[in-house]
């Protein structure tokens, strides 16, 4: 198709948002890579702006994950194929594809992409993880393998809202959510609203949802009207906030999914949970916390975490593309690549009410 390897003539700049050990964010012109035998070029069409690319930012690393140099930031994207390698050939120019980031090593000699837990390989590449270069940029080079063809029913923002959705999935799937299970989900933010997607497609019942903010939780009540919404205030405790959970919840809950990672959320969701229950942890937060032990020792409550996804893109485009779930609300703020900064502010000011912000470049 032509006018998929045209954008190289009409776009020569390959622009990328970077930050560093100084925590700056710059918007860099970087050179047009080429593909390997076994990758594509990738024209980048949409990028959304995740939670640890802010944390990267703002903070400098995720636990041992260190920013020492610079950084492209970005692993929620999805393009259109503008060149191939010489072995590629389940994908051609011109396809839509969303861009699965983290890529294992696949050796057979590797416990665990030889028993499909790949998510956990020691070698695994994470696109934005340092010190590898992220795809918030306009053209980036991918293993054939591990881009997903999408449906033309599908747009680039919501491929790029695939890689959030495969969270919400991969954590609804390990945490064992069934049929009318009372669920609290701690934080509405994008990971929260996703996973409140996901858990009504999969009929949880009741569903409560939290947070600080109430044009967030709005947008809950707007994404799923069923759902129960709890308004967390900052000077009120953990135990307090429970009480009003399970009040709106009218039982106590048998899962929680907490999506913040602060550790008052946490100590919330623990709280909020029956006995016998489970708190999943998705939410990233700091590297040491506190935790209400022997309340959760005394009522064998589970506290479990996730760690990124495996095998979730097909489910999650299926999903999409049958229209159990639907990810276009989601994104609220749109910029172009130039407008980079303008994004991340955005992003990171509560002030400006984003859900989802996303870089586009048609």
């Amino acid at each position: 198709m032509s006018s998929a390897t045209d954008v190289l003539t009409r776009k020569p700049k390959n622009i990328a948002i970077e930050t560093n050990p100084s925590h700056e964010l710059n918007v860099v012109d970087t050179d047009v890579p080429e593909p390997g035998p076994d990758q594509c070029l990738i024209h980048v069409r949409a990028t959304g702006i995740c939670g640890s690319d802010v944390h990267f930012w703002k903070s400098g690393n995720i636990g041992d994950s260190v920013i020492k140099c610079n950084l492209g930031l970005g692993h929620e994207s999805a393009g259109i194929v503008v060149k191939t390698g010489s072995n590629v050939s389940r994908l051609k120019v011109g396809d839509r594809v969303a861009l699965e980031c983290g890529i294992p090593c696949s050796k057979p000699t590797c416990d665990a992409c030889r028993t499909g837990r790949y998510n956990a390989c020691p070698e695994i590449i994470f696109y934005s993880s340092p010190p590898v270069h992220g795809t918030l940029r306009r053209y980036h080079v991918h293993p054939e393998a591990w881009l997903h063809p999408l449906p033309d029913s599908i747009s680039y923002e919501e491929g790029a809202l695939l890689e959030p959705l495969s969270v919400a999935l991969a954590g609804i799937e390990r945490s064992g959510l069934r049929l009318g299970d009372a669920l609290v989900i701690c934080g509405a933010g994008p990971i929260g609203l996703v996973s409140l997607l996901a858990a009504h497609a999969a009929s949880a019942a009741p569903i409560v949802i939290t947070d600080l903010d109430e044009n967030r939780l709005a947008m809950a009540k707007s994404l799923v009207p069923r759902v129960r919404t709890v308004q967390i205030q900052r000077s009120e405790d953990a135990k307090a906030s429970a009480n009003r959970i399970k009040q709106a919840l009218r039982q106590e809950a048998k899962l929680v999914i907490e999506c913040t990672g602060v550790e008052s959320s946490i100590h919330t969701g623990i709280y909020a949970s029956r006995f016998g229950g489970s708190v999943f942890v998705i939410g990233v937060g700091k590297d040491f916390q506190q935790i209400p032990f022997m309340h959760a020792s005394f009522r064998e409550i589970d506290i479990r975490f996730l760690f990124r996804y495996r095998e979730t893109y097909p489910k999650a485009i299926m999903l999409v593309s049958e229209g159990l779930i639907d990810l276009k609300p989601l994104v609220t703020h749109r910029f172009t690549l130039e407008q980079g900064k303008d994004a991340f502010e955005a992003a990171s000011n509560p002030a400006a009410k984003a859900v989802k912000v996303q870089l586009l470049d048609d």
